[in-house]
């Protein structure tokens, strides 16, 4: 079955939790893609070119800038028991603008009979570090809105919180739209962070816009990570120092 890429012109929120309190709200692009399909989309999207938004394998799947792309997803998937021939793969992530890339978490979505049954949350760091967690329910259930799943958190992504509590991941994938909400517990502390946006068909017209709208892609995105970095240094947060990243891919 043949799928149409699309664009999600959305907004990720992060609310801090604790004695320094924190919150933001930006606008970001994202794209839902198959990245096994040989039907790219609109003429300004590519896959594994230059182009105006794009997305590489390179970027995705394993290490950091040296990933396999969706052969790594299915071998993930495979290694806990998912039959890759009765399951769709689909991609979530910021694209390439202009070349330039950083992408603080992507989504590889598993779906079967349209239903989503597993999620790798693919988590890079500004440190050039990446860890991925595997979310699903037993035996491989349909994941719903009202889904909650947990995992510990296993790597240093905010230099102002620590390596320690966990995760719990909630996903609601709908035909018109995402909501996706991760919130790290560390008892009174921790952050709440949230993705969500419309799905609409991808074209040069959306894809334009959102060059123009917010520049630069991965340059944007890491400025506003170091802006808001300093916001909270200057609020008093105490900063902790990048320890060593797990020796494990996924968790």
């Amino acid at each position: 079955m043949t799928f149409t890429p699309e664009h999600i012109a959305g907004v990720t929120t992060h609310t801090r939790r604790g004695a320094i309190r924190h919150g933001f709200r930006h606008g970001v692009d994202f794209v839902l893609i198959d990245p096994e399909s040989s039907f790219t989309g609109p003429p300004l999207f590519s896959r594994n070119r230059f182009n105006l938004a794009s997305v590489h394998d390179c970027d995705h799947g394993g290490a950091l800038h040296k990933g396999r792309g969706p052969r790594w997803a299915r071998d993930v998937l495979a290694s806990q028991g998912l039959t890759a021939w009765k399951t769709q793969l689909l991609l979530l992530t910021q694209p390439r603008f202009l070349g330039h890339v950083f992408n603080p978490v992507s989504f590889w979505l598993a779906l079967q009979n349209d239903a989503l049954v597993a999620v790798i949350a693919e988590v890079s760091t500004p440190f050039g570090d990446r860890h991925s967690y595997l979310c699903h329910k037993p035996d491989f259930a349909p994941i719903t809105g009202e889904t909650r799943i947990t995992k510990p958190k296993s790597l240093h992504v905010s230099p102002f919180q620590q390596i320690a509590g966990g995760y719990e991941f909630g996903f609601d994938l709908r035909h018109d739209q995402i909501a996706i909400r991760i919130i790290h517990k560390n008892g009174d502390e921790g952050v709440v962070a949230t993705l969500s946006g419309a799905r609409l068909p991808m074209t040069n017209t959306r894809l334009a816009r959102a060059a123009l709208r917010r520049p630069f892609g991965g340059l944007r995105t890491k400025a506003l990570i170091y802006w808001q970095a300093l916001r909270l240094r200057l609020k008093g947060a105490k900063y902790r120092n990048r320890p060593t990243p797990p020796n494990t891919e996924v968790t």
